[in-house]
């Protein structure tokens, strides 16, 4: 199935395993929540057994250089949509009011992107990603 919508995180390829995987589950649970309309519904095992729904369509990966997120990052905001976003300093708090802090604090023309995420129309989303290649 084709979706009119698409997904994509955008992680700096330089990331340890876990720190990649770790971003991007953030970005993924933070796009899901302003756009609930991507979540799909539970599942049920045939045992009856419930649980949790989750995002209904692929969810993109791309990997890019810290230039090629800051890239990213403005080509959304020029479309006026809402990223989801991931900076390096997040990695050394431990709770959501820091990590909101960190980023209030960081210069808003030189974030230190580890990771961003958005969610649009499917041909805007294109023009956004365009240049960047599949993380592998």
């Amino acid at each position: 199935m084709i979706y009119e919508t698409k997904t994509i995180l955008v992680l700096r390829r330089d990331l340890a395993g876990w720190q990649a995987a770790n971003v991007a589950a953030f970005l993924a649970g933070g796009l899901a929540g302003a756009h609930p309309h991507i979540v799909g519904e539970p599942y049920r095992d045939s045992g009856g057994r419930t649980y949790t729904p989750l995002i209904r369509e692929p969810v993109f990966v791309y990997g890019a250089t810290l230039e090629e997120l800051r890239r990213t990052h403005q080509r959304i905001l020029s479309r006026e949509l809402v990223p989801a976003i991931y900076i390096e300093p997040m990695f050394v708090t431990t709770n959501d009011a820091d990590n909101r802090a960190v980023v209030a604090a960081a210069p808003a023309d030189a974030l230190d992107f580890v990771g961003v995420g958005v969610h649009g129309p499917r041909k805007t989303i294109d023009k956004i990603v365009n240049g960047l290649k599949f993380l592998s």
